[in-house]
């Protein structure tokens, strides 16, 4: 377990990280999004214990990071946004000596290197000079570095910052099948890799935790959430009228159209589903729909509203 309690942060002045408190159960993966400067990278690398905390406490399997760090980053592997790497090693002689400083000798050095590379896919590199990898093989370097001590606890910052959609793909698989024996915590601001790969949301803005839930729940706070949109062949005025007077519509926007083709879309009440009332319209005034789409929510339309309000959404199934 991650366990953050009243957790602080000042540089100056500034406050950085503002009282936070979470914890985090095995078999998790959290994605911990924010805008640029709202403390993501900060708590992570308190977490990390590369920097101490103004206040509050952080344990790790109940370890206190603070008073003792190293023994909590035995727990720990650390991806940071932008790892150091020596480009003048290999893949295989860069973490033959990062297995060495995390204390392997011998035939269990060369085992659990020879494991990471099979793992992060690496083999067919793993004699190339660092400098020579493509931004995607660098990227599972990093993330080889993190596991070559198998953690129980992955802090990720930014783990496909800048690679293609290809490249992605292979990064989200690894995480996906690592995650039902660790922590994982990844720091990003990509909404479609919470989509895909995060079991539990937390935002944080200027410092401080404004939502914690999972990605549907919060899915379901967006304005969009049960929203319709359907193209239907209509007059405007007609079709307009006629979904406005569904008892569970509560308004009707008029997206695109001509003088037969109309695109509306049907905003519920309380998130009502629109879908079988509004064919059932189309049906009595005999009109043909061409499309039909229900919005299921959206995490950036959450996530304007909770970064750029007071709005704060609590832990929920």
């Amino acid at each position: 377990m991650i366990r953050l309690e009243h957790l602080v942060k000042k540089f100056g002045p500034r406050t950085a990280v503002d009282d936070i408190s979470f914890d985090v159960e095995k078999g998790t993966v959290l994605g911990f999004l924010g805008p640029n400067g709202a403390g993501k990278t900060t708590t992570i690398r308190m977490i990390a214990g590369y920097l101490q905390p103004t206040e509050g406490s952080i344990t790790v399997n109940g370890v206190d990071v603070v008073n003792h760090p190293t023994a909590a980053q035995k727990h720990i592997g650390y991806m940071p946004e932008n790892t150091p790497l020596y480009d003048d090693m290999t893949v295989w002689s860069f973490l033959t000596f990062i297995a060495e400083v995390r204390g392997y000798t011998g035939a269990a050095r060369r085992q659990r290197v020879d494991e990471v590379i099979e793992a992060c896919m690496l083999r067919p590199v793993r004699h190339q000079p660092i400098d020579t990898l493509s931004k995607g093989y660098r990227q599972r370097t990093c993330f080889a570095q993190a596991l070559l001590h198998n953690p129980s606890i992955l802090l990720l910052d930014e783990p496909t910052e800048g690679l293609d959609p290809n490249q992605k793909k292979v990064v989200r698989d690894m995480i996906s099948d690592m995650a039902k024996d660790k922590i994982i915590m990844l720091s990003t601001h990509v909404l479609e890799e919470v989509e895909a790969i995060c079991s539990r949301v937390m935002i944080i803005s200027e410092g401080r935790i404004k939502a914690d839930s999972t990605p549907r729940a919060l899915r379901k706070r967006s304005s969009l959430y049960n929203t319709l949109t359907i193209e239907v062949l209509a007059p405007a005025d007609k079709a307009v009228a006629a979904f406005q007077a569904i008892q569970d519509v509560k308004e009707v926007v008029r997206l695109s159209g001509d003088e037969q083709k109309q695109t509306l879309r049907l905003y519920p009440r309380d998130h009502q589903p629109l879908a079988v009332s509004a064919i059932d319209v189309a049906h009595r005034n005999k009109w043909m729909v061409t499309d039909l789409r229900s919005d299921q929510g959206r995490l950036d339309d959450v996530f304007r509203q909770v970064t750029t309000t007071d709005d704060v959404i609590r832990k929920s199934a």
